[in-house]
């Protein structure tokens, strides 16, 4: 790995965010993203029942699965066709889930090579603020988009356009997907901006950069406006938003070593485990085991014990010790009974069945007189 040079500082991504909201006229979320540096995704579904959720999960959760190894566009295309071969094969297995999709906007930071990359399908969108202007970094797969770029559309037109949300590549529709790919050059200060199109349809993109401004380019408070700007705009759709910047420097930690242990310093007392209610710790005595230890590592005499009490002084009696807690029983089958041991039986004792006996002749004697007695009436 070659270090960077003087007029290609060090950099790394810095603070991130990641916000999503279901808005004010959906009664799901079928978006979902990823915010696990220096990897982001937004993915926002499409299809009828729990279809359009169903996919955008599967695309995350295809996403997540990058390894440190996967760089550049190439890394990023691989990633999104897998996500597309998960989503079509369930839609085969899952007759419920047939015609589902998913747009995917994917960036990928190469710290070291000081560059993103970005995969890109659908209409969800990737943006990057720097020098307070703001750049959009992915073109609409959508019908609306074509016409834009055909120039049959303006860009008042586009934005009342009844079909504006109609989109013309998505993941899990066909077995392979084109994915536009973009490598754009990253510097201390960016902030990329990575959105579904239920903040883009809502929020115009002077809105996006206005809010850039009063959120003091704080990610968190940026990716927040972003959702209340959407929401107030009568909230159409889900909104997902990414923000994340790019700073100076390496990673924390990255080129730091590790200080070589001080001799002449006293040893630092180890760690205790995490103990819960149920488990206390032990109390210790207030004299330890290493008290009993002198200077020259020979043990300490024993101490002193009290005396015994005098004769004439009565000693108190010793409480009886306590029983110890019936251990806990395991569970046990047919054919193996639990032992009697503190078990109270139901029923009658010897003196009970005696009892019970005589009541029984007693009966008996009486049925046999009133027998006799109607015999001689």
């Amino acid at each position: 790995m070659t270090e960077p040079s003087e007029e290609t500082p060090a950099m790394r991504v810095g603070r991130t965010a990641a916000e999503t909201d279901t808005g004010r006229r959906r009664l799901r979320n079928e978006d979902a993203f990823v915010c696990r540096p220096p990897l982001f995704a937004v993915t926002d579904g499409m299809g009828g029942a729990q279809a359009g959720e169903l996919a955008s999960r599967l695309a995350a959760a295809a996403l997540e699965e990058r390894t440190r190894e996967m760089r550049g566009t190439e890394a990023v295309v691989e990633l999104v066709r897998e996500a597309n071969a998960r989503i079509y094969r369930r839609a085969l297995e899952d007759p419920a889930a047939a015609g589902m999709g998913t747009t995917a906007t994917v960036a990928l930071v190469d710290e070291e090579d000081g560059s993103l990359a970005l995969g890109h399908v659908g209409d969800s969108r990737a943006y990057r603020i720097r020098d307070g202007a703001l750049e959009q970094l992915t073109e609409d797969h959508s019908l609306v988009g074509e016409l834009l770029r055909s120039g049959r559309l303006t860009q008042e037109e586009a934005a009342e356009h009844p079909q504006r949300s109609v989109i013309t590549r998505a993941l899990g529709t066909d077995p392979d997907v084109e994915v536009d790919t973009l490598t754009v050059e990253i510097a201390p200060g960016d902030l990329f901006l990575i959105c579904s199109d239920g903040l883009t349809a809502m929020v115009r993109d002077a809105d996006v950069l206005d809010a850039a401004g009063r959120g003091e380019n704080d990610p968190g408070r940026i990716a927040a406006l972003l959702i209340e700007e959407a929401n107030r705009a009568g909230g159409e759709d889900n909104i997902t938003v990414i923000v994340f910047e790019i700073v100076e420097g390496t990673a924390p930690g990255e080129d730091e070593e590790l200080p070589e242990p001080d001799e002449t310093t006293e040893e630092s007392p180890p760690l205790r485990a995490a103990t819960t209610a149920a488990s206390p710790l032990p109390q210790l005595d207030e004299v330890t085991a290493t008290d009993a230890v002198d200077e020259d590592g020979e043990a300490d005499e024993e101490p002193e014990v009290d005396e015994e009490p005098e004769a004439d002084e009565e000693p108190e009696p010793e409480p009886e010790p306590e029983p110890a807690p019936r251990p806990a029983r395991a569970a046990t089958t047919v054919g193996s009974p639990l032992p009697d041991v503190g078990v109270r039986h139901h029923g009658a004792g010897h003196g009970g069945r005696v009892i019970a006996l005589a009541g029984i002749a007693l009966a008996l004697v009486a049925a046999v007189l009133l027998v006799y007695w109607g015999i001689a009436r």
